[in-house]
């Protein structure tokens, strides 16, 4: 009883020091003097480019073959933000 205490205690410590210890490994791009963390960068270009996809669909009727229009554009834009945080932000 006692040693099962002491894993969920070490269990609970450890979940508790994880969000301190990934608090520091956010990117930060600094624009015109303020900080913006990496991935709010990331999410506006993702929106910004879905939309673009959007019209380049609609220009050449693929978007009448998509499917769900509500799933694909956001979707598109996760994935977007995605490659662009890996790309310009990757520290691997």
């Amino acid at each position: 009883m006692v040693e099962k205490l002491r894993q969920a205690g070490s269990l609970v410590a450890a979940i508790a020091v994880i969000p301190a210890a990934l608090a520091a490994c956010d990117p930060v791009v600094n624009i015109a003097g303020a900080n913006f963390p990496a991935w709010l960068l990331c999410v506006i270009v993702g929106a910004i480019l879905a939309a673009a996809f959007r019209v380049v669909f609609a220009a050449t009727r693929v978007e009448l073959y998509l499917g769900p229009l509500l799933l694909i554009y956001p979707c598109l834009a996760i994935l977007i933000g995605c490659a662009v945080y890996l790309i310009f932000f990757n520290r691997i």
